[in-house]
Protein backbone atom coordinates (compact mmCIF):
# COMPACT_ATOMS: atom_id res chain seq x y z
CA UNK A 1 0.00 0.00 0.00
CA UNK A 2 1.29 3.11 -0.91
CA UNK A 3 1.42 6.87 0.30
CA UNK A 4 -0.98 7.60 -1.91
CA UNK A 5 -3.59 4.98 -0.80
CA UNK A 6 -4.03 5.53 2.87
CA UNK A 7 -7.25 6.80 4.09
CA UNK A 8 -6.11 9.73 6.34
CA UNK A 9 -6.76 13.29 4.73
CA UNK A 10 -3.68 15.20 3.29
CA UNK A 11 -5.24 18.03 4.00
CA UNK A 12 -5.08 17.05 7.75
CA UNK A 13 -1.60 16.85 7.80
CA UNK A 14 0.41 19.20 9.53
CA UNK A 15 3.97 18.72 8.62
CA UNK A 16 6.05 17.60 5.41
CA UNK A 17 7.23 14.51 7.16
CA UNK A 18 8.22 11.23 7.02
CA UNK A 19 7.83 8.76 10.04
CA UNK A 20 9.71 5.41 9.84
CA UNK A 21 9.28 2.41 12.53
CA UNK A 22 10.43 -1.01 12.29
CA UNK A 23 9.30 -3.80 13.54
CA UNK A 24 9.04 -7.86 14.88
CA UNK A 25 5.83 -8.89 16.23
CA UNK A 26 5.32 -5.43 17.71
CA UNK A 27 1.27 -5.84 17.36
CA UNK A 28 0.93 -4.98 21.35
CA UNK A 29 2.18 -1.68 20.54
CA UNK A 30 1.15 -0.90 16.90
CA UNK A 31 -2.76 0.80 17.12
CA UNK A 32 -1.98 3.32 20.02
CA UNK A 33 1.60 4.14 18.18
CA UNK A 34 0.19 4.93 14.96
CA UNK A 35 -3.20 6.52 16.36
CA UNK A 36 -0.77 9.09 17.96
CA UNK A 37 0.72 9.83 14.37
CA UNK A 38 -2.48 10.23 12.70
CA UNK A 39 -2.85 13.39 11.49
CA UNK A 40 0.34 14.88 11.56
CA UNK A 41 3.17 13.31 9.97
CA UNK A 42 2.70 13.40 6.02
CA UNK A 43 3.88 9.26 5.95
CA UNK A 44 4.65 6.56 7.89
CA UNK A 45 6.50 3.29 6.53
CA UNK A 46 7.28 -0.18 8.63
CA UNK A 47 9.98 -2.03 8.00
CA UNK A 48 8.56 -5.08 9.38
CA UNK A 49 11.41 -8.40 9.97
CA UNK A 50 8.20 -10.79 9.01
CA UNK A 51 6.59 -10.72 12.27
CA UNK A 52 4.22 -13.39 13.07
CA UNK A 53 1.61 -11.97 14.96
CA UNK A 54 -0.81 -9.17 13.73
CA UNK A 55 1.78 -6.12 13.27
CA UNK A 56 1.58 -5.93 9.74
CA UNK A 57 -2.12 -6.28 9.95
CA UNK A 58 -2.87 -3.49 12.05
CA UNK A 59 -0.29 -1.12 10.34
CA UNK A 60 -1.71 -1.86 6.95
CA UNK A 61 -5.49 -0.93 8.58
CA UNK A 62 -3.89 2.36 9.39
CA UNK A 63 -2.87 2.76 5.87
CA UNK A 64 1.31 2.75 6.29
CA UNK A 65 3.30 1.71 3.69
CA UNK A 66 5.13 -1.77 4.35
CA UNK A 67 7.91 -3.44 3.26
CA UNK A 68 9.20 -6.50 4.83
CA UNK A 69 12.66 -7.61 5.10
CA UNK A 70 15.13 -10.09 7.17
CA UNK A 71 16.83 -8.27 10.04
CA UNK A 72 20.59 -8.41 10.22
CA UNK A 73 20.99 -5.84 12.44
CA UNK A 74 19.67 -2.25 13.67
CA UNK A 75 21.93 -0.51 12.17
CA UNK A 76 21.64 -2.07 8.25
CA UNK A 77 18.09 -2.32 8.85
CA UNK A 78 17.57 1.33 8.97
CA UNK A 79 20.24 2.49 6.35
CA UNK A 80 17.98 0.03 3.75
CA UNK A 81 15.14 1.98 5.20
CA UNK A 82 16.56 5.00 4.60
CA UNK A 83 17.87 3.92 1.33
CA UNK A 84 15.19 2.36 -0.15
CA UNK A 85 11.69 3.82 0.81
CA UNK A 86 9.70 5.99 -1.27
CA UNK A 87 10.00 8.67 0.94
CA UNK A 88 8.60 12.03 -0.65
CA UNK A 89 8.59 14.45 2.04
CA UNK A 90 11.69 17.10 3.11
CA UNK A 91 11.43 15.77 6.44
CA UNK A 92 12.64 12.22 7.84
CA UNK A 93 11.77 10.78 11.68
CA UNK A 94 13.19 7.35 13.43
CA UNK A 95 10.13 6.07 15.69
CA UNK A 96 9.94 2.61 17.82
CA UNK A 97 6.38 1.13 18.08
CA UNK A 98 6.63 1.79 21.60
CA UNK A 99 7.01 5.37 21.57
CA UNK A 100 4.49 8.32 21.66
CA UNK A 101 4.82 11.88 21.22
CA UNK A 102 3.80 14.48 23.72
CA UNK A 103 1.57 17.42 22.01
CA UNK A 104 4.14 19.52 23.06
CA UNK A 105 6.77 17.64 21.14
CA UNK A 106 4.71 17.60 18.18
CA UNK A 107 4.47 21.50 18.49
CA UNK A 108 7.47 22.09 19.13
CA UNK A 109 8.98 19.85 16.18
CA UNK A 110 6.55 21.27 13.27
CA UNK A 111 7.54 24.94 14.98
CA UNK A 112 11.36 24.41 14.44
CA UNK A 113 10.60 22.73 10.56
CA UNK A 114 8.75 26.14 9.40
CA UNK A 115 11.47 28.10 11.98
CA UNK A 116 14.08 26.74 9.21
CA UNK A 117 17.73 26.66 9.69
CA UNK A 118 18.34 23.47 11.44
CA UNK A 119 19.07 20.45 9.20
CA UNK A 120 18.68 17.89 12.47
CA UNK A 121 15.73 18.10 15.69
CA UNK A 122 16.53 16.86 19.00
CA UNK A 123 14.78 16.27 21.99
CA UNK A 124 14.20 14.51 25.31
CA UNK A 125 13.42 10.73 25.56
CA UNK A 126 12.19 9.78 28.72
CA UNK A 127 11.57 6.28 30.16
CA UNK A 128 8.31 4.91 31.51
CA UNK A 129 8.44 1.73 33.05
CA UNK A 130 5.84 -0.64 34.81
CA UNK A 131 3.63 2.06 33.69
CA UNK A 132 5.39 4.73 35.59
CA UNK A 133 7.53 7.27 34.28
CA UNK A 134 11.17 6.95 35.66
CA UNK A 135 13.52 9.86 36.33
CA UNK A 136 15.61 8.47 33.31
CA UNK A 137 15.67 10.45 29.82
CA UNK A 138 18.11 10.84 27.29
CA UNK A 139 18.70 13.97 24.51
CA UNK A 140 18.12 11.81 21.44
CA UNK A 141 18.26 13.26 17.06
CA UNK A 142 15.18 12.17 15.79
CA UNK A 143 14.23 14.09 13.00
CA UNK A 144 16.07 15.38 10.38
CA UNK A 145 16.43 16.71 6.71
CA UNK A 146 15.27 13.66 4.20
CA UNK A 147 19.23 12.55 2.92
CA UNK A 148 21.38 14.16 5.46
CA UNK A 149 21.27 11.10 7.56
CA UNK A 150 23.09 7.67 7.90
CA UNK A 151 23.07 5.27 10.36
CA UNK A 152 26.37 3.64 12.59
CA UNK A 153 26.31 0.37 10.97
CA UNK A 154 26.04 -1.89 14.64
CA UNK A 155 23.73 -5.33 15.33
CA UNK A 156 22.48 -3.17 18.18
CA UNK A 157 22.09 0.48 20.01
CA UNK A 158 22.27 2.04 16.61
CA UNK A 159 22.38 6.08 16.61
CA UNK A 160 21.45 8.22 13.75
CA UNK A 161 24.91 10.64 12.28
CA UNK A 162 23.37 13.87 10.85
CA UNK A 163 25.06 16.17 8.62
CA UNK A 164 24.86 20.10 9.51
CA UNK A 165 22.98 21.98 11.74
CA UNK A 166 20.99 20.12 15.01
CA UNK A 167 18.62 22.25 17.23
CA UNK A 168 17.42 21.10 20.44
CA UNK A 169 13.26 21.72 20.98
CA UNK A 170 11.53 21.15 23.97
CA UNK A 171 9.00 18.22 24.60
CA UNK A 172 9.19 14.76 25.47
CA UNK A 173 9.13 11.61 23.20
CA UNK A 174 7.74 8.87 26.04
CA UNK A 175 9.62 5.47 25.61
CA UNK A 176 7.31 2.49 27.21
CA UNK A 177 9.42 0.18 27.70
CA UNK A 178 7.47 -3.27 26.95
CA UNK A 179 3.86 -3.95 28.24
CA UNK A 180 5.01 -6.68 30.93
CA UNK A 181 8.31 -7.82 32.27
CA UNK A 182 7.74 -11.03 30.57
CA UNK A 183 7.87 -8.89 27.53
CA UNK A 184 10.82 -6.65 28.73
CA UNK A 185 13.29 -9.65 29.58
CA UNK A 186 12.03 -11.17 26.12
CA UNK A 187 13.60 -8.53 24.54
CA UNK A 188 17.03 -7.70 26.73
CA UNK A 189 17.63 -11.41 26.22
CA UNK A 190 18.01 -10.87 22.50
CA UNK A 191 19.69 -7.72 22.75
CA UNK A 192 22.30 -9.13 25.07
CA UNK A 193 22.89 -12.11 22.81
CA UNK A 194 23.38 -9.59 19.89
CA UNK A 195 25.71 -7.26 22.05
CA UNK A 196 27.46 -10.38 23.40
CA UNK A 197 27.94 -11.50 19.53
CA UNK A 198 29.29 -7.76 18.50
CA UNK A 199 31.93 -8.22 21.25
CA UNK A 200 33.16 -11.97 20.42
CA UNK A 201 33.36 -10.24 16.86
CA UNK A 202 35.22 -7.08 18.15
CA UNK A 203 32.61 -5.45 16.08
CA UNK A 204 32.75 -1.35 15.03
CA UNK A 205 31.11 0.63 18.14
CA UNK A 206 28.52 3.82 16.68
CA UNK A 207 31.69 6.13 16.98
CA UNK A 208 35.00 6.83 17.97
CA UNK A 209 35.64 5.90 22.00
CA UNK A 210 36.93 9.24 23.34
CA UNK A 211 36.80 10.26 26.95
CA UNK A 212 36.96 13.88 25.81
CA UNK A 213 35.22 13.85 23.38
CA UNK A 214 31.44 14.19 21.89
CA UNK A 215 28.90 12.97 24.42
CA UNK A 216 28.38 9.69 22.25
CA UNK A 217 32.58 8.92 21.90
CA UNK A 218 31.91 9.45 25.88
CA UNK A 219 29.59 6.49 25.99
CA UNK A 220 31.49 4.47 23.27
CA UNK A 221 34.64 5.00 26.04
CA UNK A 222 32.60 3.45 28.69
CA UNK A 223 31.69 0.93 26.66
CA UNK A 224 35.07 -0.24 25.57
CA UNK A 225 36.54 -0.17 29.21
CA UNK A 226 33.76 -1.02 30.89
CA UNK A 227 34.63 -4.72 31.56
CA UNK A 228 38.07 -3.64 32.72
CA UNK A 229 36.59 -2.07 36.11
CA UNK A 230 36.13 -3.73 38.91
CA UNK A 231 33.03 -3.87 40.96
CA UNK A 232 31.01 -2.84 37.26
CA UNK A 233 27.46 -4.61 37.80
CA UNK A 234 27.14 -2.56 41.23
CA UNK A 235 28.37 0.51 39.75
CA UNK A 236 26.22 0.24 37.02
CA UNK A 237 23.03 -0.22 39.68
CA UNK A 238 24.61 2.98 41.67
CA UNK A 239 24.96 4.73 38.13
CA UNK A 240 21.18 4.37 36.99
CA UNK A 241 19.98 4.76 40.40
CA UNK A 242 21.39 8.17 41.33
CA UNK A 243 23.01 9.16 38.43
CA UNK A 244 20.33 8.67 35.86
CA UNK A 245 17.90 9.65 38.14
CA UNK A 246 15.75 6.34 38.60
CA UNK A 247 15.28 6.82 42.44
CA UNK A 248 12.99 9.46 41.92
CA UNK A 249 10.34 6.61 40.49
CA UNK A 250 10.24 4.94 44.33
CA UNK A 251 10.66 1.08 44.36
CA UNK A 252 10.21 1.03 40.45
CA UNK A 253 13.21 2.95 40.01
CA UNK A 254 15.13 0.47 42.31
CA UNK A 255 13.66 -2.46 40.54
CA UNK A 256 14.47 -1.16 37.39
CA UNK A 257 18.06 -0.27 37.83
CA UNK A 258 18.65 -3.76 39.81
CA UNK A 259 17.69 -5.18 36.26
CA UNK A 260 19.28 -2.54 34.11
CA UNK A 261 22.62 -4.18 36.10
CA UNK A 262 21.54 -7.73 35.21
CA UNK A 263 21.23 -7.34 31.83
CA UNK A 264 25.02 -6.40 32.20
CA UNK A 265 26.00 -9.54 33.76
CA UNK A 266 24.48 -11.24 31.34
CA UNK A 267 25.89 -9.55 28.29
CA UNK A 268 28.94 -10.81 30.11
CA UNK A 269 28.29 -13.82 31.36
CA UNK A 270 27.06 -14.75 27.30
CA UNK A 271 30.18 -13.83 25.97
CA UNK A 272 31.93 -15.74 28.29
CA UNK A 273 30.16 -18.63 27.50
CA UNK A 274 30.63 -17.68 23.55
CA UNK A 275 34.64 -17.52 24.06
CA UNK A 276 34.78 -21.11 25.98
CA UNK A 277 32.76 -22.61 22.92
CA UNK A 278 35.01 -21.00 20.58
CA UNK A 279 33.80 -22.92 17.76
CA UNK A 280 32.11 -21.65 14.39
CA UNK A 281 28.91 -23.57 15.08
CA UNK A 282 28.25 -21.76 18.24
CA UNK A 283 29.14 -18.05 16.58
CA UNK A 284 26.55 -19.42 13.78
CA UNK A 285 24.12 -20.53 16.45
CA UNK A 286 24.42 -16.90 18.12
CA UNK A 287 24.21 -14.88 14.83
CA UNK A 288 20.90 -16.44 14.16
CA UNK A 289 19.51 -15.50 17.29
CA UNK A 290 20.84 -12.22 17.02
CA UNK A 291 18.96 -11.74 13.61
CA UNK A 292 15.66 -11.63 15.38
CA UNK A 293 16.58 -8.98 17.71
CA UNK A 294 14.43 -6.54 16.55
Amino acid sequence: MTAQDRPWDKDQYSLPLAVILISLNEEHAMDEVLENLKGWAGEVFLVDSFSTDRTVEIALRHGVHVVQRKFSGFGDQWNFALDELPISMPWTMKLDPDERLTPELKRNIAQAIAIGGADGISFERRLWFMGQPLGVAHDLTRVWKTGCCRFSDVLVNEHPIVKGNVVQVAGELEHHDSPDLHHWFEKQNRYSSAEAAGALRNAALSDEPKLLGTALQRRMWLKAHYRKVPFRYLLVFLYCLFGLGAWRAGKVGVMWARLRSDVYRMRDYKLAEMKLQNTNSAAGTTKNRTEQVA
